[in-house]
């Protein structure tokens, strides 16, 4: 299908970031799958080639452009190479973490932190999610209170990509504790603060090369100074983020299915059984034709969605429509892969082993597909 969202701007981008990843990334995903982590060098090497904070202003040494299609290159061609857990720190970092210091951060907290994100050298996360709780974020009991220029945060933290790598962890904590949504704040804090202890590097199903952490905070002293946006604000800071969370999940699910339908395709027309390709088969033509059609249509909605970003205008339902449907879209389009590919296809040694279980986590983070529906529901008026 032919895209028209790309000017030849962004198709030098490409180029110069599928490079990127071939060079940076491809040759090393092996180990840092088996060390179920990248090592912070990918990070700054992103930073010197300029594929961090793309659109952070010029004068913090970004590159001063406000385009998410080039986060979309990104995530595609990432997906494109079968590295998804290696370069998911990249796009967390880009797409998720840096809106929240863009918005939200000071002058002086741009000054202080900005250079960094762009060069690679302060690698972000965001804590949100806490034992238990789940999606259910005003139930959260990590508490920041305030004691003259300074809070003592307590609490912990599970689930944080780039827990391990992270410098910097935009923390979601309840300044006051008898509120609930009304009592959230967001403060950051830095690597090395006393009290700010990270735990195991969790072992998952998938994505072996993303650092993913348990965070644990004793009496940490955060200045006030690294409060990020309002205090009591920090649900609708998240909530206004939360779309192009949600859209960076949905682009990620779109190229991963396309990833595995390139992948399969090649190997159907290759692989022989009774005779002939296993593609030539009436049912495996079917379900090529299924998941093309499929993947086709879930593609004009996320470009559609992205020119929508650019414009000031995605809304929380439409990010949560792209959310649902395209990591589910992911879920099927790799399983029925999987299957064409038969027994080699429970090799780790070939991409789609790996692109199975990479997929099963992507209708749970950012919000459940069940959250999506409710979030769309709602909208609806029932």
């Amino acid at each position: 299908m032919r895209r028209t969202i790309f000017t030849d701007e962004h198709e030098m981008f490409r180029a110069a970031f599928r490079q990127f990843v071939e060079k940076e990334i491809v040759p090393h995903h092996d180990e840092w799958e088996r060390e179920g982590i990248v090592p912070r060098e990918l990070f700054t090497a992103a930073g010197a080639s300029g594929f961090l904070g793309i659109d952070v202003p010029e004068e913090y040494g970004g590159g001063g452009t406000e385009d998410f299609r080039y986060n979309l290159i990104i995530s595609e061609e990432v997906q494109r190479s079968g590295t998804g857990g290696a370069g998911l720190g990249i796009t967390l970092h880009n797409d998720i973490c840096l809106p929240y210091f863009l918005s939200l951060a000071t002058p002086e907290q741009k000054e202080r932190w900005l250079p960094g994100i762009v060069s690679g050298e302060l690698i972000t996360a965001i804590a949100m999610t806490e034992p238990g709780i789940g999606s259910d974020l005003a139930s959260m009991s990590t508490t920041a209170i305030r004691d003259g220029d300074r809070y003592v945060v307590n609490g912990s933290k599970t689930f944080i990509t780039n827990g391990i790598n992270a410098d910097l962890v935009i923390t979601a904590v309840k300044t006051d504790p008898t509120q609930r949504h009304k009592g959230m704040s967001l403060v950051v804090l830095e690597r090395g603060m006393e009290g700010f202890e990270r735990g195991r590097n969790l072992e998952k199903v998938g994505l072996h090369s993303q650092d993913t952490a348990e965070l644990f905070f004793t009496d940490v002293q955060v200045p006030v100074a690294n409060l990020l946006g309002t205090e009591g604000q920090g649900f609708v800071h998240l909530v206004h983020n939360l779309p192009q969370e949600r859209l960076s999940i949905a682009v990620a699910g779109v190229a991963a299915a396309e990833a595995a339908f390139g992948w399969t395709l090649e190997y159907v027309k290759e692989r022989q059984a009774f005779g002939q390709p296993v593609g030539s088969f009436q049912n495996s033509r079917f379900q090529l034709a299924e998941m093309r059609t499929e993947i086709d249509i879930a593609q004009v909605f996320v470009d559609r969605c992205v020119e929508a970003l650019n414009a000031g205008e995605l809304t929380a339902e439409e990010a949560a429509e792209a959310k649902w449907w395209c990591t589910e879209l992911q879920k099927r389009v790799v399983d029925t892969c999987l299957q064409l590919h038969g027994g080699y296809g429970y090799m780790l040694e070939y991409p789609i082993a790996r692109a199975y279980t990479d997929a099963r986590i992507t209708t749970i983070y950012g919000g459940t597909t069940e959250i999506m529906k409710e979030i769309v529901g709602r909208s609806l008026g029932v």
